[in-house]
């Protein structure tokens, strides 16, 4: 493992010889600077004990990199498609490295951004989890200063046909990529997803002071129109808590009072059954 100081931080990276990469096919085309940096995740099953096992995310930091080099993505790539990954150990792991363009941000697009992929997937290990998002935060860091990346910090659908990097890390970059611990800003609107349910940006809980919010009065208004009498005031007070855990127990989810991401989705998709 090297380390680097930036700003005062410690940034824990592990270099390409670490994750016994495989020589590219041929040396990337060098750049000196970009708009920011596009925001990925793996698209794929991530098995859940990343979270307690280095060793998975350098094994699947080597099945990215043969995938990509295979053709995958459907045409061959000289080498694992991103600048850097992030793991849920704080590591930031070396793909192509600083300053070269990615493949992994679309044709067209690759000269812009530079790319960084969470490794979290679209099903399995899917939240990212704190030490994931200082990771990201660290790589981000990394790359504005030793590799000329601006301030935009976008996701990979941003101008492109794709889920990709998934609901809760978009909403995290919707948020304004923050680093974990630092002041909330304001909660940003649920976006339309190519299946018609809203992004999910956090779990609406009954806490002290209540959550306020536009996901807030989303949620609200959708109840409404399946026939609950709910106040639409973007509140998820006592009153929203109890509709909630109603409509959980109606629809045979485990009656919380709480919107996870199930709840949000099925406030979405349920239809009830055929007689």
């Amino acid at each position: 493992m090297a380390v680097l100081t930036l700003g005062g931080r410690m940034v824990k990276i592990v270099t390409r010889e670490q994750w016994q990469a495989a020589r590219p096919a041929r040396t990337p085309t060098r750049i000196t600077r970009t708009k920011g940096v596009k925001i990925h995740y793996t698209g794929s099953y991530v098995n859940p004990k990343i979270v307690t096992d280095h060793g998975i995310c350098l094994k699947l930091t080597r099945d990215i990199q043969r995938m990509h080099m295979a053709g995958g993505r459907g045409e061959k790539y000289i080498d694992i498609g991103y600048n850097l990954l992030a793991c849920p150990h704080r590591y930031v792991i070396m793909g192509r490295g600083l300053g070269v363009i990615p493949a992994a941000n679309g044709a067209g697009l690759n000269d812009d951004h530079y790319a960084i992929c969470a490794l979290v997937g679209s099903s399995g290990a899917v939240a990212p989890s704190d030490e994931l998002l200082h990771a990201l935060c660290d790589g981000i860091e990394l790359l504005r200063t030793k590799a000329g990346a601006g301030r935009e910090v976008k996701g990979h659908r941003d101008g492109y046909a794709t889920s990709c990097p998934g609901g809760p890390l978009y909403a995290w970059v919707r948020r304004g990529a923050p680093r974990p611990g630092a002041p909330a800003g304001k909660t940003p609107k649920p976006v339309p997803m190519p299946d018609g349910v809203p992004s999910f940006v956090r779990t609406l809980r009954l806490v002290r002071p209540y959550l306020r919010g536009p996901d807030v009065r989303m949620w609200q208004e959708r109840l409404v129109r399946r026939g609950w009498r709910l106040d639409v005031d973007g509140v998820y007070g006592p009153q929203s808590a109890g509709v909630c855990e109603a409509f959980q127990s109606a629809v045979g989810l485990l009656a919380t009072g709480e919107v996870d991401e199930l709840t949000w989705r099925t406030t979405w998709t349920w239809r009830p059954p055929q007689r």
